[in-house]
């Protein structure tokens, strides 16, 4: 077995793809993703590849405990030269309100059972953070794979999307209407007439929220047409 790759090594690689091959042994583009297990090995090396691209550590920028982590490697990527010895230990940040709610949302909805739903749950809301789109921050080939993603592990949430929306709006939109704030009638928040009924003052999580958004927006126009 390769000897264990340096958790600063793995925040310096710059090549996504270079990741992905030391976790599952091959290139993105050659990754076979017909069976549904195969899939989630795929999706969770893409995530870890696309997160250790943004430099730091590692298990933070995926949003998973470094035990998390470990448990992750060791399930999905048994043969892999990366191992949690490597990583730093750090002290256990709260993770922000945003994050919070995008993965409550996920969990509550979850359409299989076992580790990888709730990885996969804490994983998407980080990654959500990020300002691209999201099968981009996912580290995803298109967006056809966020969307199997979604219907797989989070099928009741995901049918709600009958509009194709762009997942992160649509998931900003399932928080609104979950708190039973209004009915969203817009697909872009800050453009909705009851933005301030939904997030209310400029201060606490509320404001954050609609801080977050607004630069979500501002990013989101900036990116060509593709959805996210």
């Amino acid at each position: 077995m390769s000897p264990a790759v340096s958790a600063a090594h793995v925040a310096e690689q710059r090549d996504a793809s270079e990741l992905y091959g030391l976790l599952t042994g091959r290139h993105p583009t050659e990754a076979d993703i017909s069976d549904n297990d195969d899939f989630d090995r795929h999706v969770l090396a893409c995530i870890l590849a696309a997160s250790a691209m943004d430099g730091g550590q590692l298990p933070e920028r995926a949003g998973l405990t470094n035990q998390e982590l470990n448990a992750l490697l060791v399930q999905y990527f048994p043969s892999t030269p990366i191992r949690s010895c490597t990583w730093r230990e750090q002290s256990a940040l709260p993770a922000p309100d945003e994050t919070i709610m995008v993965r409550d949302l996920l969990l509550a909805q979850r359409s299989t059972h076992g580790e990888v739903g709730s990885w996969l749950a804490t994983m998407i809301a980080r990654r959500a953070m990020e300002p691209n789109h999201l099968w981009e921050d996912l580290g995803l080939r298109k967006r056809d794979e966020l969307s199997r993603l979604l219907m797989r592990h989070f099928g009741p949430l995901a049918a709600r999307n009958t509009k194709n929306m762009r997942w992160k709006r649509f998931f900003y939109r399932m928080l609104c209407e979950d708190d039973g704030l209004v009915t969203c009638t817009t697909p872009v928040c800050t453009e909705c007439n009851d933005f301030d009924l939904c997030f209310g003052k400029e201060s606490g999580m509320a404001g954050r929220r609609r801080d977050h958004l607004r630069r979500l927006d501002d990013s989101v126009q900036a990116i060509p047409s593709s959805q996210d």
